[in-house]
């Protein structure tokens, strides 16, 4: 019998205390290669600690048989948070929105439905009519993921020369 897939959430504090494990997981899941290791793991602390402080951060990991095999996190953007470019416009339109800023899952457990599980519950969680993300334009796994799970890309947010596009999906 193969191994459950277990999720749960995480506070800020276990967030925090993991930090270490989660740049293990994002190297093994999306790493440059051999000699980006180090720079990658780098990049993803400095940006993982940013996001941990923003107010009302939250996480859902996906782990088994005691190992972390996914994550997902984000956090709040209300009124008149600019952190995110292009994103006053559409918390000025739709209240409170829920940033999606990383979602993370090993190779070996792709194609289980385990990103969208962890989106799913983490979305439910946030309880924000809608949710958002920056995908980065090459990233052609990423941007067929968020059409699969019903994102629309939200036209007019950046300007062609930034590398992400914004996607957005009602969540209520």
């Amino acid at each position: 019998m193969a191994d459950m897939v277990f999720l749960r959430h995480l506070s800020r504090w276990q967030a925090e205390q993991q930090r270490e494990a989660f740049a293990d997981l994002y190297v093994e899941a999306y790493g440059g290669g051999p000699g980006a290791e180090f720079h990658d793991r780098q990049d993803f602390l400095r940006r993982f600690a940013d996001y941990v402080q923003h107010p009302g951060f939250d996480m859902m990991i996906a782990s088994e048989a005691g190992a972390v095999v996914g994550c997902v996190c984000g956090f709040r953007t209300d009124r008149g948070d600019s952190s995110w470019p292009g994103h006053e416009d559409l918390t000025s339109a739709a209240g409170q929105v829920f940033t999606v800023v990383e979602v993370m899952v090993l190779p070996s457990h792709r194609r289980r439905r385990v990103a969208t599980r962890l989106l799913e519950q983490l979305l439910t969680r946030a309880g924000a009519a809608l949710a958002t993300a920056r995908v980065q334009r090459t990233n052609a796994p990423a941007l067929a993921a968020y059409r699969s799970w019903g994102w629309t890309r939200a036209e007019g947010l950046e300007e062609p020369s930034e590398p992400y596009e914004t996607w957005s999906h009602s969540h209520i």
